[in-house]
């Protein structure tokens, strides 16, 4: 007893809050009722209202850093004072487990898939709407499964891989920044009259704290899949693509896939021409469970090298 004791006491803790909140995201997923990201929204879209009217674009942005620092501070100063507790651990352990969404991600594109396995594209085309901001109400079978594919790529970064990276620099309160910051960009970074100069801050922030974990992640995929496809198609196409974060991880993860990703698709009836990420054939329903599958290798390879870390 006294050895079993001794080998706890000594179990390096990040490791195991990691791993910790990743079961119990598998197992709970993301809270029904009452999520503290719903509530956030809600905020979000109040201060939004509040502060974006039509002003002159300088001080739309001036407005938009300051909504954004309004939001953030006082939720990543709460986060901060409960790590700084006693059972700081467990407060850490909670909130990486609210910032993480692999189960949800996971939950959502199987819903598409076996929508197109029982030839329903009505609800196929609602269940990706779920996930995507493009217009979704005239999508084909391999649109839906292109549209899929590209969110699970692109939200390993953002729902899980970011968090993580985060939370391993800076404990709970680094996934609750994360996670905030990647929420504002998801509701205020469109490149809309509405948002374009009020969501610039939102939207670039974001972008600063993915660089490094976008990276991270479309390596993760690359060591995961077909790895020299994923880092030939990284290293020609991520170039082309809009975001600077967005190119790597889907670039790379298409070719881990072996998969062809991008083209025409449709935002606020608008049709943007989009380039080609990856190679082979075009997205079909088979790959969205590979897409899953190549996150969820991800996922152990991260646990894997935080483990191995955390013992050296």
């Amino acid at each position: 007893m006294s050895s079993l004791h001794y080998l706890i006491s000594h179990l390096p803790i990040t490791p195991l809050i990691l791993i910790g909140a990743l079961l119990l995201d598998q197992l709970l997923g993301e809270p029904r009722r009452w999520h503290p990201l719903v509530g956030f929204g809600w905020l979000a879209n109040a201060m939004e209202k509040l502060l974006n009217r039509n002003h002159a674009p300088l001080t739309a942005r001036i407005l938009g850093v300051g909504g954004w620092l309004l939001l953030l501070t006082p939720f990543v100063a709460i986060s901060y004072g409960l790590a700084q507790m006693h059972y700081g651990w467990l407060a850490d352990f909670i909130l990486l487990y609210f910032a993480i969404g692999a189960r949800s991600l996971s939950q959502h594109a199987l819903a598409v898939q076996q929508a197109l396995e029982h030839g329903d594209l009505v609800e196929a085309r609602h269940a990706v709407s779920m996930i995507v901001s493009r217009d979704t109400a005239a999508l084909i079978e391999t649109e839906i499964a292109t549209a899929t594919v590209e969110s699970v790529l692109e939200n390993g970064s953002d729902a899980i891989f970011g968090a993580i990276f985060w939370f391993l620099l800076l404990g709970g309160t680094g996934a609750v920044l994360y996670r905030l910051a990647n929420t504002l960009d998801a509701m205020w970074g469109y490149r809309t009259p509405r948002y374009l100069y009020f969501g610039w801050a939102a939207a670039r922030l974001d972008d600063a704290l993915n660089l490094i974990p976008a990276r991270l992640t479309a390596l993760s995929y690359a060591l995961c899949g077909h790895s020299r496809s994923a880092l030939q198609c990284w290293k020609q196409q991520a170039k082309t693509w809009y975001s600077p974060n967005a190119g790597p991880v889907m670039a790379a993860g298409a070719g881990a896939l072996q998969v062809k990703l991008g083209g025409a698709a449709r935002y606020h009836g608008q049709i943007k021409q989009r380039p080609i990420l990856g190679l082979g054939e075009v997205a079909k329903r088979v790959h969205i469970q590979a897409a899953i599958r190549l996150v969820h290798r991800s996922i152990w390879l991260w646990c894997l090298m935080v483990l191995l870390l955390g013992w050296s």
